[in-house]
């Protein structure tokens, strides 16, 4: 699969209607629960993408559109530390980091490598020192989780990001890629 990367930090009509149909097709089987229905989460975009530091990531094989990967910076105060389930650390949010908020990649494309490829372009060049995202701890039996270790992510807090949202396990790792 000769999956070809887009980069964008705009979110222009155009990538926000392809962006919104490959989400629709990745979470397909949850879209009946609240928080990840398709105007839940194109309202999250929204506020993610006018957030600072937005960046966001389309896989295209073929122009068809495989899987996307977005995030944005946080900082100190940011409400994304302030939920947390645990108190953290002193000087914990001191620097900025990239925000990872979803990744997805069609069902045909999973397994190939192509979610790493994505989530790598992500990363790639930001100024960050650290990445952070959530995970459902079962989603997939626990596989999604397990994956996120393999690429150097630790658990290192929980929070429940919304009122219907399941509790998530807080992953966090360096930005460098490589």
């Amino acid at each position: 699969m000769a999956v070809e990367l887009q980069r964008c930090t705009v979110l222009g009509p155009r990538v926000r209607r392809v962006l919104l149909e490959v989400y629709a097709d990745v979470r397909a089987p949850l879209l009946h629960e609240p928080n990840y229905r398709v105007a839940a989460f194109a309202e999250r975009l929204d506020g993610h993408a006018a957030a600072p530091g937005f960046v966001l990531v389309l896989g295209h094989d073929g122009g068809a559109p495989v899987g996307y990967a977005y995030g944005n910076t946080v900082g100190p105060g940011d409400r994304y530390w302030r939920r947390m389930a645990e108190p953290l650390p002193d000087g914990f949010t001191d620097e900025p980091v990239l925000a990872v908020r979803e990744i997805g990649v069609r069902a045909p494309w999973r397994g190939t490598g192509v979610a790493r490829r994505i989530h790598d372009a992500l990363l790639a060049g930001r100024a960050e020192g650290r990445a952070a995202l959530m995970v459902n701890p079962l989603a997939g039996g626990g596989k999604v989780q397990r994956l996120y270790e393999g690429w150097g992510y630790r658990p290192f807090n929980s929070q429940r990001a919304s009122e219907v949202s399941p509790e998530l396990v807080v992953m966090i790792r360096s930005a460098a890629v490589g």
